[in-house]
């Protein structure tokens, strides 16, 4: 199969193919870092790691830019109402969007652009729509876009244009424009701005960027700057960013340029806890911070989000997760098996047998569902039928360690995608130094031959969740759960 993906912008899945193969250049909207984003946002984050991992997987070279937005209208509230300045207040949170990232697993972009970094691409840019026509000063000093201006607004929203009536000039947000649908590229400086230092001079009047001129400044700059192209092939955000945010963004950068902005628009649903949509605003918001602090395995938060399709609402409840847990634990267990099935023994063969038939159908269903739209829930649904398959095979005496590392191999490549193998139960030095000291008084039983204590010890252990591997090196000891 030909990886085909939802397109918003023809509401239809496309056969995916990038504008310069190998190359894909991704763009996804990141965090605006006026607080810690929560799990709603980080689902489609984590949606986006997908995008880029399958990609890789697939033999595509991925540039991924996700931006930070550290300057909009929150972010200056937040900071005016604290008394500092911009940077004071975004840094800490920048730190802890990094730090979020990594305990969910997800890779870092090739670069997370600053939109207080790139103001002077954004007054290029404003510019630039200036001369052509489709931007204008208002009497506030701010700079709007002009939508009449751009026939084909609406394409990916595919909002009817007729239902958004012109006005005479009125005021919006307090800001004066010509027309109702226009919108704001650059806010003229208001006291709050300069208060925290969120205001620059440019040659229209000294103001700030507004939040849509942010990303499309961003994006251009970081494509032209690497590749001289202007398009990128695929822009990906949450589902809500679709009007006004992305059509805004089309709006300016193709007005800018006159060339496509984004071939494939790829948009993820919302996450709702229990049911209510997560939202700051009404205070059921629930952070990856919160998730970390009550010890969850990000792997069974991936797996959590993994279970829905990115394109359709995800409930985020306690059942849920308690499943999610308990299927990383089966993953983690099996690889366990195969990786001691793989090590060499006595009278092993240490050949390399080609893939059994098992592993052949894994892979290829795993490849028919991620082509799929990156259908995440049936490459799931794969794996787990494949560890069933797998553990027959192993039990009956059917694989040898040839065959079990052929479906190591292939595991290890599946998770290098969805990485849902848990890691290692944190243990406290005080059960490290009671596991070991009873594994010291077992080993001493059976030098004693008393095979009853040795026993009694190790069922001991097995009760508080340890488990006990015996091999030629030692006995090995582990926490499952």
């Amino acid at each position: 199969m030909t990886l085909k993906l939802y397109n918003t912008l023809t509401r239809r899945l496309d056969a995916f193919e990038p504008l310069a193969p190998p190359r894909v250049t991704v763009y996804m909207c990141g965090p605006t870092v006026y607080n810690y984003a929560h799990i709603g946002n980080f689902r489609t984050f984590v949606f986006g790691d997908l995008l880029r991992r399958y990609l890789e997987y697939s033999g595509f070279d991925v540039l991924f830019i996700m931006n930070l937005t550290d300057v909009d209208d929150r972010t200056i509230k937040a900071a005016a109402e604290r008394g500092v300045s911009l940077t004071d207040h975004t840094e800490p949170f920048v730190r802890a969007f990094f730090e979020d990232r990594d305990y969910l697993r997800i890779r870092p972009a090739d670069v997370y652009p600053r939109a207080t970094d790139y103001v002077a691409p954004m007054v290029d840019l404003v510019e630039r729509l200036l001369e052509r026509g489709v931007a204008y000063v208002g009497d506030d000093g701010s700079v709007y876009y002009a939508v009449e201006r751009f026939p084909t607004y609406g394409q990916l929203s595919q909002l009817d244009r007729r239902e958004l009536r012109p006005g005479a000039r009125v005021a919006t947000d307090e800001y004066s424009k010509e027309d109702v649908r226009d919108f704001a590229l650059w806010k003229a400086a208001a006291d709050q701005d300069e208060q925290v230092g969120a205001a620059w001079d440019a040659p229209f009047g000294r103001g700030r960027p507004g939040w849509h001129l942010e990303c499309s400044a961003m994006a251009l700059t970081e494509i032209r700057q690497r590749f001289g192209v202007e398009t990128l092939d695929i822009h990906a955000g949450g589902v809500d960013l679709v009007f006004p945010h992305h059509e805004n963004e089309i709006a300016q950068s193709e007005g800018a340029t006159g060339r496509p902005f984004a071939r494939f628009w790829l948009h993820g649903e919302f996450l709702f806890i229990r049911g209510t949509k997560m939202s700051k605003r009404f205070g059921n918001t629930l952070t990856a911070r919160d998730l970390k602090e009550e010890g969850l395995d990000p792997a069974a938060v991936r797996m959590l989000l993994f279970s829905t399709h990115y394109r359709q609402p995800l409930n985020f409840t306690d059942d849920a997760l308690d499943a999610a847990v308990e299927g990383v634990r089966r993953i983690g267990d099996f690889r366990a098996r195969l990786e001691h099935a793989a090590e060499e023994s006595a009278g092993g063969s240490s050949g390399r047998a080609d893939d059994p038939p098992v592993v052949r159908t894994f892979l290829a269903e795993f490849r028919e569902a991620m082509d799929d739209d990156l259908s995440a829930p049936r490459a799931i649904g794969a794996l787990f039928s494949f560890i069933r398959a797998a553990n027959r095979e192993l039990d009956d005496g059917g694989w040898g360690p040839a065959e079990a590392r052929a479906g190591l191999t292939a595991l290890d490549g599946v998770m290098a995608v969805l990485d849902l193998v848990p890691g290692p139960a944190p243990v406290a030095e005080e059960v490290k130094r009671w596991v070991e000291g009873l594994i010291a008084d077992r080993a001493r039983a059976r030098a004693d031959r008393d095979f009853a204590r040795a026993d009694a010890i190790r069922d001991e252990l097995l009760a508080q969740g340890v488990e006990l591997e015996d091999t030629p090196d030692g006995t090995r000891w582990r926490r499952r759960g």
